[in-house]
């Protein structure tokens, strides 16, 4: 029989048994050395059939190969223990349909914690020596912060991603996420030293390019950490509002000076 008369025995397209050529699932008895013409057998319809029915239910390639030369009691063990995987699964997505509200309100709550938690340090901060800003300025740098941590809770039931890793590989990352000077994925395009106010220099490196991921990194006298997260998350709201309109992506990363000077760089993603 020819594949179109195959196919037509079988009712599937003749695409199917050219693929099942492909993967060695179903090899044609004969192949027209001249013409390239895929003869078959009416026999093999047989093993269409288990073919078919066994991609159906989600077995694999290899799996299929090898039962294809088993009778139907094994195929039907078969089956049931696919039944009984299938079910066990199903049983593992009706459970994380149960926990899933009860994480989403959890995480939920961690955001909020943060949220507080942050703005509490930029009330207790006073911006106006270090950036030079006014009271009302600084008040909008703040509202922007509530925003932003808005925006993240408002995304949360539509786009999550979420990868499991263990204590040892939180330890691999961390040198690599603190140690931003090193990290060969950025580049320094701007820094500073011995300064003594932010408001001395930022004119010279806030412009950003559009779409661009950048990294601040601050060394700074220890009597500028007491509101670190206060002056990380300033410097950030400031560099968003002067780039207003641009596709931003920014981190900072604030620690005490080793010498007592004040060292800044501003890094961008290669």
């Amino acid at each position: 029989m020819t594949i179109k008369e195959f196919a037509r025995l079988c009712s599937c397209n003749p695409q199917t048994l050219r693929y099942y050529d492909h993967v060695d699932l179903l090899k044609p008895v004969k192949v027209d050395q001249w013409s390239g013409y895929r003869f078959y057998e009416e026999e093999q319809a047989l093993a269409f059939v288990k073919i078919k029915n066994l991609q159906k239910a989600g077995f694999t390639i290899e799996e299929i190969k090898e039962l294809l030369d088993k009778d139907n009691h094994v195929i039907y063990k078969a089956f049931d223990a696919k039944i009984a995987e299938e079910e066990k699964r199903l049983q593992e997505i009706k459970a994380i349909q149960k926990a899933y509200q009860t994480e989403m309100i959890q995480i939920q709550e961690k955001i909020n914690e943060v949220k507080e938690k942050v703005v509490q340090s930029m009330q207790q901060y006073d911006p106006t020596e270090e950036f030079g800003i006014s009271a009302d300025q600084y008040a909008a740098v703040i509202d922007n912060v509530n925003g932003f941590f808005e925006s993240i809770a408002g995304s949360l039931p539509k786009e999550i991603s979420y990868s499991e890793y263990s204590d040892k590989d939180a330890e691999g990352e961390e040198t690599e996420y603190l140690d931003l000077l090193n990290n060969p994925e950025f580049t320094v395009v701007y820094e500073k030293h011995g300064w003594e106010h932010v408001k001395d220099f930022f004119d010279e490196f806030y412009e950003l390019e559009d779409g661009i991921e950048y990294a601040l990194v601050f060394q700074v006298d220890h009597t500028k950490g007491v509101y670190n997260e206060a002056f990380g998350n300033t410097i950030l709201g400031i560099l968003l509002e002067r780039n207003e309109g641009k596709k931003r992506n920014l981190s900072c990363n604030t620690e005490d000076s080793k010498d007592g000077q004040n060292h800044f760089w501003l890094l961008k993603r290669k």
